[in-house]
C-alpha cells in the first residue's frame, strides 16, 4: 500500500500527469512488489519561482518523489532499483532533470499507518497463516 508524493516543476499537461501516475504505480508494483489496487499517487506542480536549488531557480525540470512503504517489506537492492528506475522514468517524462532532484524511499512502521481504517500491523495479524 505505498503512497507516492511527487512534486515537479515546471507544470505539465493533464495527460503527462496521468502517464506519470500510471508509470510510478507500475514501478512500485514491478520493482517493489506492491499491490496496484492500493497504490496512491499524488502529484503537486510548482510554478517557476517556487523551487530553488542552491538558492537559485533551476534551469532544468526538477522533481522530488517520496514513496512510503511498510518497514521491512523491501530489500536494500529493491529500494536501490526503485530509486534508479524512478529517476529514469522522471527524466524520460520531464526531460533533463536537475541533478538535485530526489527519489526518497521512506519506511514506516506497520503500526504507524494503514488504509481502510486498519493499520498494516492489524492487517497482517488478520491474514490467514498458510
Amino acid at each position: 500500500m505505498p503512497t507516492l508524493q511527487l512534486k515537479i516543476t515546471p507544470p505539465q499537461s493533464t495527460e503527462r500527469l496521468s502517464l506519470l501516475a500510471r508509470r510510478l504505480t507500475d514501478l512500485s508494483t514491478e520493482v517493489l512488489g506492491k499491490r496496484r489496487e492500493v497504490t496512491a499517487v499524488v502529484i503537486e506542480e510548482l510554478w517557476p519561482g517556487r523551487w530553488f536549488i542552491g538558492g537559485r531557480n533551476p534551469r532544468e525540470a526538477t522533481a522530488m518523489l517520496e514513496i512510503r512503504v511498510t518497514e521491512g517489506t523491501n530489500s536494500v537492492e529493491e529500494k536501490e532499483d526503485f530509486v534508479a528506475a524512478a529517476w529514469e522514468e522522471l527524466q524520460q517524462q520531464l526531460g533533463p532533470l536537475e541533478e538535485a532532484s530526489y527519489v526518497v524511499v521512506q519506511e514506516v512502521p506497520a503500526t504507524d499507518w494503514g488504509y481502510g481504517g486498519r493499520t498494516q500491523a492489524a492487517r497482517k495479524a488478520l491474514a490467514p497463516v498458510l
